[in-house]
């Protein structure tokens, strides 16, 4: 199976690995974990930046948010007191992005992200 590799022109090139992943055959699309660079330290803006930074992911490797399979979220140090943040947050990501989808979904509480300023980091699987 061959997979092609490649960044978005929109997100931040990373020298340890690309952003996005397409595999051919069942085309399967892996997109990195999205964080939020410049929201400072409110999680329904970063929720809402990494949902547009999937987005973008998935156009560049010609799909949208409609064909995500599985949703990841991590949250630094989760608590239920959390969702309403997150929920918004899901909810300006779509409207911005121009979705409804709702795919299936993880939501996993973590100490710690690659910085201390990133609340959320979510990655998805998705199918073309």
């Amino acid at each position: 199976m061959a997979v092609t590799l490649l960044n978005a022109p929109e997100l931040p090139e990373v020298d340890v690995y690309h952003q996005v992943a397409v595999a051919e055959g069942t085309k399967l699309v892996f997109v990195a974990g999205q964080v939020a660079w410049e929201t400072g330290g409110d999680l329904a803006a970063q929720v809402e930046q990494c949902y547009v930074n999937v987005a973008a992911a998935l156009a560049a490797a010609g799909g949208s948010f409609a064909d995500v399979a599985k949703l990841t979220c991590y949250v630094v140090d989760w608590a239920p007191d959390k969702m309403p943040a997150l929920l918004d947050g899901i909810a300006r990501g779509s409207a911005k992005i121009g979705t409804t989808a709702k795919p299936p979904a993880t939501l996993i509480g973590v100490a710690a992200l690659d910085v201390p300023e990133h609340l959320v980091e979510i990655e998805v699987t998705a199918v073309l």
